[in-house]
């Protein structure tokens, strides 16, 4: 979903948040419901480790329950943000190249030809950063799904 933007005229799902936080959402639902089956009402281990002192459950407990409930947000966050900020700078360097193409005098008409050959390398970046980012979501819901099959 992340490549289809760079062709022209074309629309990337990812570079919206609702469809990322919808994806990363309903993994993180799956995830919880794979922990619950898998070891129960162990699941709560996940906010209070075995062999830790119970002077430390009123601070670690707060803090694990709040990065266990904002996973599913920075993980949309993250693909959201990177796919939104490369499709839009390419927008406006082609933007740019448009609009000197409209200009009026025959030196402006040439200028454009310079960042038309900065859209090649930018496309090249966005197209590896599309893969990375792939990469990057499919791992982070691979780590999620080992700590929910394995309760450290």
């Amino acid at each position: 979903m992340n490549i289809i933007g760079l062709i022209p005229y074309s629309y990337t799902i990812t570079s919206h948040f609702v469809v990322t936080f919808a994806i990363s959402f309903f993994i993180f639902l799956g995830l919880n419901i794979i922990c619950f089956k898998t070891h129960g009402l162990a699941i709560f281990s996940l906010f209070f480790p075995s062999g830790t002192g119970l002077a430390l459950a009123f601070l670690l407990v707060p803090v694990e329950l709040v990065s266990y409930i904002f996973k599913p947000l920075s993980l949309a966050i993250r693909l959201f943000c990177n796919m939104m900020a490369g499709h839009i700078l390419i927008k406006v360097f082609a933007g740019f190249a448009f609009t000197l193409m409209g200009a009026s005098t025959l030196t402006l008409f040439f200028l454009q030809y310079i960042p038309l050959l900065v859209l090649i390398p930018l496309l090249c970046l966005e197209f590896g950063v599309s893969f990375i980012q792939a990469f990057v979501f499919s791992l982070l819901t691979c780590l999620y799904l080992n700590d929910s099959l394995n309760l450290h």
